[in-house]
């Protein structure tokens, strides 16, 4: 097996800023994520947001293996220029629909059962497995970060391990800190967020036009 340290810390770096990415819009999955830790405690709300994270993960190699397959074509230098103009085009429109969409209009009165840490990641993993529409958004990103190698099986799967961690990451970092602002966070502190994160996606988007319009790439 051919490993090359720098080719592995490129493709886990990349797989870190993708499974941040592709985590941060707040579909259903990470409203559930943020109610459940308004309303049952922090552990509840990591405890969904684990869930979603592996179902994530699926859909992930679920998409780089769609990829995989026509790899060769994609790696052509005109085939791969548009490519990455495409991804980064629905990545825009992905920060567009995040940045108009309400998702205080999601959230449901708080239920009275609990249910422990394992029913909680459970449910969570079961709602991102019903938006299976999240492939497309890992294509997009793929296609943007290059971040399918063929061939190099240690590298892609240390990508993937990274991705799973980055999402992970995120779901940490967003829990604590709603846990932090408890209640403050209720008054339209979800579309706040939700227009906020709208904007750094088609701050990126705009970012990878120009550097693939200039031959140069984000990392």
């Amino acid at each position: 097996m051919n490993v090359s340290t720098p080719d592995t810390l490129d493709m886990a770096f990349k797989g870190l800023v993708i499974g941040i990415a592709s985590s941060v819009p707040l579909g259903p999955a990470g409203v559930l994520t943020v109610q459940r830790t308004l309303n049952k405690g922090r552990s509840y709300g990591m405890a969904t947001g684990v869930g979603v994270a592996f179902c994530d993960l699926i859909y992930a190699v679920i998409a780089g293996a769609g990829l995989r397959l026509v790899m060769d074509f994609l790696n052509r230098p005109d085939t791969s220029y548009w490519f990455q103009l495409v991804g980064a085009a629905l990545m825009f429109g992905f920060g567009v629909y995040v940045f108009r969409s309400h998702p205080e209009r999601r959230v449901h009165a708080p239920s009275n059962r609990r249910g422990n840490l394992v029913q909680n990641a459970a449910t969570g993993f079961l709602l991102t497995l019903g938006n299976p529409l999240i492939v497309l958004l890992y294509l997009a990103l793929f296609a943007r970060f290059g971040f399918v190698s063929p061939g190099r099986l240690f590298e892609q799967m240390a990508g993937y391990v990274a991705l799973l961690c980055g999402a992970l990451l995120w779901w940490y970092t967003l829990t604590y800190g709603i846990n932090r602002v408890g209640n403050k966070f209720r008054d339209g502190g979800l579309l706040y967020l939700s227009r906020i994160i709208g904007l750094v996606v088609m701050g990126v988007s705009l970012f990878g036009f120009y550097f693939t319009l200039r031959g140069k790439t984000l990392y």
